[in-house]
């Protein structure tokens, strides 16, 4: 995004300046024009109330919601700002290279078959070649899966980041993922050192994918002692949920060197003991493993936290982020974390699957960095380390100091005593009778560790940065598969279900914290976000069931009420669709937008919702699924034509089906009875409104009718899944015949 010489300046120093998005005026203006028209609308529905009906209370709880989802949208619409930094200046204020703070770099993984080790290999080289100081560098690497086929990868990839990081170094290589460098067509000069560089890297990739698909790691590829002895460790007894602990430094900063003899950053793989008789909370527990590990170790003060699939794509990465860690203007003692958008490569020309997420990654962080800063997401986020423990003004001693941020490493990492410390701290019964998960570290609770954590620390008085810079600091893989994406936000909609129905619920505890009313209301927009399910039910079925009976449950074109109903979904689809083409949007992308928040309302929002009631009344936990990175050849051919993946049945897709059938049969229906009719009123007595819905389904249901109706490839929507939906639309229709009477 290019700077607006609309923009007016709001905040600058030395490091960065802030500008005030240029539509802010007209949302304000806005804003209460539209919240008129929603308050007209729920009159209408109140007082049609007084005559009992079906069709009015559904129509009421659904706007209800609307208004309430709109209300929270507004938060962040009020004050958005767009930042840039200033890297040229930041040795000025820091005086020196020397004074930039320590940065300890962690990454997760779980599953050497759904998180291919040689992708999370090429995450950790894209980070340890940053240009930054290699001896205040350190990657951390967690392996929940305990395996040594993601040990045997990163060996490989100590050996080869001797080579690869001067490389990088001498040429100023700006896409430091080797697979990328290598993969892409930019005209990278052609000489001995690249060739020598590449073959190098493809023998790595030839052994990592070699032992990978084998599943074990042969002696043939061990190569010396302290290799032997590091995989000696291992037994056939162990599995991903019962292991001890497993701790291996790869690299160390003050012993290793480089080709061209200077030091290597630190990297540490980390694999925290696992039991099946202990709570190990999933990713925020592992996370937590590493804070407590890297405090005994190397204990930098601030802290990175990186998907494996999230690669780094830009090496001045770490120094724009100091541009705000390091800024005295912002206030040190309360800015907890700079936090940059999660973006994807490989996405398809309309992005289909709306992976972007323009919304919640950029839209809604801007607006939000005008009041406490962005949310957490995740990944590509710079913390503090001292925002762990505690609030600003009332830091949180943890059970023993070696494990706090004010620690002072005396040894070196390979050291038996901080090895033996760290061993430790990773065991499973080691946070039994602590504030670890509770006070101290990432916060238990929730499956989005990430949002909860970031939300508690916003409410206990913490500030965040939304960082943005036009090259994307960071690039990762979005699901190609719609089950997949589907089944990853529903684990994401049952982490948010638990932070609103928690004791730290956003519309009781936050709006009362010290994060102050507004941010504590617009954290609600995303916990509540599976309740979007409730409108999108109501009016996917409501108006083209009752079309299908007869009924009129809106305006006609006659009444004065018609025209509010126009002005309402043309305001928040033309505002929603102005914000997404500001951050960068398309119109096309922008379409998939809309049409995929839709379907999520009839699946992921609708299953997560069920899935957590039933665990709340009944006991029934949801588990933990990896999105798998492997990717389908087939799949991925579809994906890049812009054709939606169904051939897995799935549940989900069933409402959504009998959804599109209904419409299609309503609109048919509606239009032959509009024709056939010989009344005087003509198409001023028609039901448009419902035959707007129901066009407006047909037109977003059209993948479905595809993927039903003409398509054979081995993504078109399977026989099974059909027939339930078709039941499914006949029951409903059977029973509107009763209940809309």
């Amino acid at each position: 995004m290019e700077d607006d010489p609309t923009t007016r300046r709001r905040r600058s120093s030395a490091l960065h300046t802030a500008d005030r998005w240029p539509i802010t005026p007209f949302n304000r203006l806005f804003a209460p024009i539209y919240l008129l028209a929603v308050l007209a609308l729920l009159y209408r529905h109140v007082t049609n109330l007084l005559v009992p009906a079906t069709t009015t209370l559904a129509l009421l709880v659904a706007d209800l919601v609307l208004a309430f989802m709109w209300a929270t949208t507004q938060v962040f619409r009020m004050n958005p700002i767009r930042r840039r930094e200033a890297v040229e200046n930041l040795n000025d204020v820091v005086a020196e290279e020397g004074e930039l703070p320590g940065v300890d770099v962690f990454i997760c993984t779980a599953d050497p078959y759904k998180e291919p080790p040689l992708g999370v290999v090429n995450t950790a080289l894209s980070v340890m070649a940053y240009d930054y100081p290699r001896d205040r560098l350190a990657v951390y690497v967690s392996d929940d899966g305990g395996s040594a086929l993601t040990l045997f990868a990163f060996v490989e990839a100590a050996k080869f980041a001797a080579r690869w990081l001067p490389f990088c170094e001498r040429n100023r290589v700006v896409e430091r993922n080797p697979a990328v460098y290598f993969g892409s067509n930019r005209g990278h000069p052609v000489d001995g050192e690249v060739e020598e560089i590449k073959t190098m890297y493809e023998s790595m990739k030839h052994k990592v994918e070699h032992v990978v698909e084998a599943g074990k790691v042969d002696d043939q590829f061990i190569d010396g002692p302290k290799e032997q002895e590091a995989f000696g460790k291992w037994s056939d007894k162990f599995t991903k949920h019962n292991h001890p602990t497993f701790i291996q430094v790869l690299l160390d900063s003050k012993n290793d060197k480089d080709v061209d003899g200077h030091v290597m950053p630190n990297l540490i793989y980390v694999s925290r003991e696992k039991s099946s008789t202990s709570q190990h909370h999933f990713k925020a527990g592992a996370l937590n493993v590493l804070l407590r590990v890297s405090a005994t170790m190397t204990n930098q003060p601030i802290v990175l936290t990186l998907d494996c699939d999230m690669y780094s794509n830009d090496p001045a990465t770490p120094r724009r982020a100091m541009c705000y860690l390091c800024d005295p203007k912002l206030g040190p003692e309360n800015s907890a974390f700079v936090q940059f958008p999660q973006k994807y490569h490989g996405i398809n020309e309309n992005d289909i699957y709306a992976g972007e997420f323009q919304r919640l990654f950029q839209a809604m962080p801007m607006g939000a960095d005008g009041l406490c800063g962005p949310h957490h997401v995740g990944t590509g986020c710079f913390f503090r380390r001292r925002a762990f423990f505690g609030s600003p003004s009332s830091p949180v001693a943890p059970e023993i100091p070696e494990v706090g941020p004010d620690h002072v490493v005396g040894g070196s990492v390979r050291s038996g005593s901080v090895l033996e410390l760290a061993h430790r701290v990773a065991e499973c019964g080691y946070e039994n009778q602590t504030s670890w998960g509770s006070k101290i570290g990432y916060r238990y609770g929730s499956l989005v560790e990430d949002y909860y954590t970031g939300y508690r620390l916003h409410c206990e008085g913490w500030k965040s940065v939304f960082c943005c810079p036009q090259r994307p600091a960071f690039l990762g893989d979005a699901p190609i598969s719609l089950a997949d994406m589907l089944n990853q936000q529903k684990r994401w909609d049952i982490g948010l279900l638990e932070v609103a129905f928690s004791r730290f619920s956003t519309l009781t505890y936050g709006v009362r914290s010290s994060a102050g009313f507004l941010m504590g209301f617009g954290y609600c927009q995303n916990a509540f976000w599976p309740s979007w399910s409730i409108p999108v039910i109501v009016y996917s079925f409501l108006p083209q069931l009752a079309l299908l009976n007869g009924l009129h449950i809106f305006p006609k074109a006659t009444e004065p009420w018609f025209w509010l109903y126009p002005f309402l979904f043309l305001g928040a689809y033309a505002q929603d669709m102005l914000d997404f083409l500001l951050v960068g949007g398309t119109f096309q992308r922008w379409w998939s937008d809309q049409r995929i928040w839709l379907l999520r309302g009839l699946t992921c929002h609708l299953f997560a919702a069920v899935e957590y009631f039933l665990k709340y009344f009944l006991g029934i936990a949801a588990g933990f699924n990896v999105t798998s990175k492997v990717i389908d050849e087939e799949q991925s051919k579809r994906y890049d034509r812009g054709t939606f993946e169904f051939g897995v049945h799935s549940p989900m897709f069933v409402p959504p089906t009998a959804a599109a059938l209904i419409s299609l049969l309503a609109l048919v229906q509606g239009l032959a009875a509009q024709a056939m009719s010989r009344g005087g009123g003509g198409w001023r007595d028609a039901p448009l409104l419902q035959l707007f819905v129901a066009g407006f389904g047909v037109v977003n249901g059209w993948p479905i009718y595809e993927a039903v109706g003409w398509r054979s490839d081995g993504g078109r929507m399977p026989v099974r899944t059909v027939v339930v939906a078709v039941a499914l639309a006949w029951g409903c229709y059977v029973a509107a015949g009763f209940v809309l009477k």
